[in-house]
């Protein structure tokens, strides 16, 4: 099984997924690096300094990966691509900003990655194409407790319990659009 821990830059999908590797039974496959890695992009785009993901060599070299008795983690914004069921961190634009700031983004991409989170692109693409979406905001939540967040759901999906995970991490309770659009 695949479960994509997803979101936009900046909210803590490594950080945790870096835990995830070292402290549970958890096959962890950071998708950025496996891109960068085995040139699975179809081009560099100057830019917004990244490469363009070819998804459809990307999902093939996961699925050849995928240990399907147990479940696989992507790390990755884009990992709710290939993922029916996937995680998605929130952060609030703030909070958010700052530490894009702190990894030497260009305003451009900044802002570009605040307007992403405040509009729930990323939230909103998981519902329409996965199964199970569950939703955390890691906003003022230590990097200890969000990954004691998805190691309940990661034992949950193994165990089946959708409906309970759903019932507690189930997608809607974020939003910062207005209070984004209203400061902007």
């Amino acid at each position: 099984m695949l479960v994509g821990i997803t979101g936009t830059p900046g909210t803590g999908k490594t950080a945790v997924s870096s835990l995830l590797e070292s402290r549970t039974p958890y096959r962890v496959v950071h998708l950025n690096e496996l891109i960068k890695e085995e040139k699975l992009y179809s081009e560099v785009d100057t830019e917004r300094d990244c490469v363009v993901a070819d998804m459809d060599l990307v999902e093939r070299r996961v699925g050849e990966m995928e240990d399907t008795n147990n479940i696989t983690v992507l790390d990755s914004h884009l990992s709710h691509h290939i993922a029916n069921s996937v995680i998605v961190l929130r952060t609030k634009p703030e909070v958010l900003r700052v530490r894009l700031q702190k990894r030497k983004y260009s305003a451009e991409k900044v802002q570009e990655n605040l307007e992403a989170e405040a509009l729930d692109i990323i939230l909103c693409e998981a519902v329409d194409w996965c199964d199970n979406v569950f939703e955390i905001d890691t906003t003022s939540r230590s990097l200890e407790r969000t990954f004691d967040d998805i190691v309940a759901i990661l034992d949950g999906l193994a165990a089946d319990q959708q409906e309970k995970l759903a019932a507690r991490y189930g997608p809607g309770s974020v939003d910062w659009s207005e209070e984004f659009f209203n400061q902007s």
